[in-house]
């Protein structure tokens, strides 16, 4: 029965995770934005995202931990170790490369953005788009792990 439980939130948050990272890619698209649209779209997401989406993801490391400890079948113990990396990942890129980029934008006054907005804003979505990647593919070994799995396991 645990087994079954942590595959279940492990698997629900991961998919919350993998979605909100996506919906991101969708809504703060810099492509065709002002400087202040940007700025106040980036705001509202920093507010909103900057500490559940991470919090959200260590979960689903710790999660997923436990997941590989209780499984014994090679094969699926391989695609949740992929995917505990892919999570890991998504978790330095967060915080190394996306999150000190919040802390500079945060501040800044959406009327009167700094000239260099563009230079924050391309590192931002550079690494935004790995990240989407690598905790996309997380959440789709994450998958194949419980779909692989025995019943009755």
């Amino acid at each position: 029965m645990l087994p079954c439980l942590v595959d279940f939130a492990n698997l629900l948050l991961a998919a919350l995770l993998a979605g909100s990272a996506f919906t991101v890619w969708l809504v703060l698209n810099p492509a065709g934005l002002e400087a202040s649209q940007y700025v106040v779209l980036q705001q509202q997401a920093i507010r909103k995202l900057n500490v559940l989406l991470p919090l959200m993801g260590a979960v689903v490391i710790v999660l997923t931990l436990i997941t590989i400890a209780l499984e014994h079948a090679q094969l699926t113990r391989l695609l949740l170790i992929g995917a505990l990396a892919g999570f890991v990942v998504s978790a330095l890129i967060t915080r190394l490369g996306n999150q000190p980029i919040n802390a500079v934008v945060i501040a800044w006054n959406p009327a009167a953005p700094p000239a260099n907005w563009t230079a924050f804003c391309d590192r931002w979505w550079f690494w935004h788009r790995i990240r989407v990647v690598t905790v996309l593919g997380a959440f789709l070994l994450l998958l194949a792990a419980a779909l692989f799995r025995s019943p009755l396991q």
